[in-house]
């Protein structure tokens, strides 16, 4: 049974950081494309970054790049996303996604795994 389990959430003022954690089980990090999605309230889920599959190059929305860094371990089988420059537009609940193909994950924003989410809020 594949879990995805999401932690680092919080409330932090603008220009703050915070760094969310995906543990999987029951997959390797590896060997899926790893990446995060965000929904705020009203809006769609939209893509934030992500891995290919296989791969260790790391694409992102451009409303975060130069600001969110997407990393992996292998040996604890972990996927992270640290997040700079927070602002309040950032507020949303964070989805750690797995999936065969990250073009297809950020085409249907669409995952074969989801997380259950974890809460971040940017204050002004």
């Amino acid at each position: 049974q594949v879990q995805l389990v999401e932690s680092g959430g919080g409330l932090v003022q603008a220009g703050g950081s915070l760094r969310l954690s995906c543990a999987a089980s029951g997959l390797t990090v590896s060997s899926y494309a790893m990446g995060w999605f965000r929904q705020a309230p009203g809006k769609e889920r939209e893509f934030v970054a992500s891995f290919t599959r296989y791969g260790d190059r790391a694409y992102y929305a451009d409303s975060v790049k130069g600001r969110f860094a997407i990393s992996k371990d292998n040996a604890k089988n972990t996927v992270y996303l640290q997040m700079n420059m927070l602002k309040p537009e950032d507020t949303a609940v964070y989805y750690c996604a797995a999936g065969i193909s990250y073009y297809s994950m950020v085409a249907t924003r669409k995952a074969d795994y989801w997380g259950q989410g974890t809460q971040v809020t940017v204050s002004s």
